[in-house]
């Protein structure tokens, strides 16, 4: 039967650079006991290498992180963006910084893409932030869409849980197809052998082989009386001269 596919909600940012800690915040808020249990929700900080070690293992399939992103609108606008794990693409999450937080979506798939692992679906909840600098607390837009972006989070990682749920049905399905023809055709088979070893069995008991010699003679007769059927007729005359 297919493990169990599991999906990890990822709050990334940091929180000593103002609305960079967006991420961070929205995870703190999430009520995880709500949500399916084959969703695990974790405040990564800046610790990008560790989220990616923890994706390596191949434990999870879908990937929802959470983090300040500058797109396109106000401070406080919030976007779903799905990645191609495979991938390096900063035209939609902007360039991985030299510095900063130390934490960056793009980043942490390069580095699991580096080390030979993936993700099957990677989606990213971005809020538009007003206020990168030193400095803990969110700017008062970014604040503002907390509880929008928590129901946000929240709804994707019901969706993302089903989803694989009724992925992993089919495919256990599937499986279960496979193994009934599999194993009807082993029976067959065996049915089969079973059925030629009773009638070797049968041949080689001594009423089989009473059978068989008195066939053997049957055979054996048909074929003299055949023989003697087809046999040149003696000329009476020429004997009798």
């Amino acid at each position: 039967m297919t493990d169990i596919q599991r999906v990890l909600v990822a709050g990334i940012g940091n929180i000593f650079l103002g609305d960079d800690g967006f991420g961070v915040e929205v995870v703190n808020r999430i009520n995880a006991s709500a949500l399916p249990p084959s969703v695990d929700v974790t405040d990564y900080g800046i610790r990008g290498v560790h989220l990616a070690y923890e994706l390596l293992n191949g434990r999870y399939n879908s990937l929802i992180m959470v983090d300040a992103v500058p797109i396109e609108g106000p401070p406080g606008s919030l976007i779903v963006l799905e990645v191609d794990p495979t991938e390096d693409d900063p035209d939609t999450l902007g360039p991985v910084p030299v510095n900063g937080h130390g934490m960056h979506p793009q980043a942490v798939l390069n580095l699991l893409r580096d080390l030979g692992g993936g993700v099957e679906r990677v989606l990213i909840v971005g809020c538009k932030p007003a206020v990168i600098d030193e400095g803990m607390g969110l700017s008062a837009p970014v604040a503002a869409a907390l509880d929008d972006a928590v129901r946000l989070v929240a709804d994707l990682a019901r969706h993302e849980a089903e989803t694989l749920a009724t992925s992993a049905i089919r495919q256990n399905a599937r499986q279960e197809i496979q193994r009934g023809v599999q194993e009807g055709s082993r029976l067959e088979s065996q049915q089969g052998t079973r059925q030629e070893a009773q009638r070797e069995a049968r041949r080689r008991s001594p009423r089989g082989i009473e059978q068989e010699a008195r066939q053997a003679t049957r055979q054996e007769t048909q074929q003299d009386t055949k023989q003697a059927s087809v046999r040149r007729p003696v000329d009476v005359e020429s004997a009798d001269a």
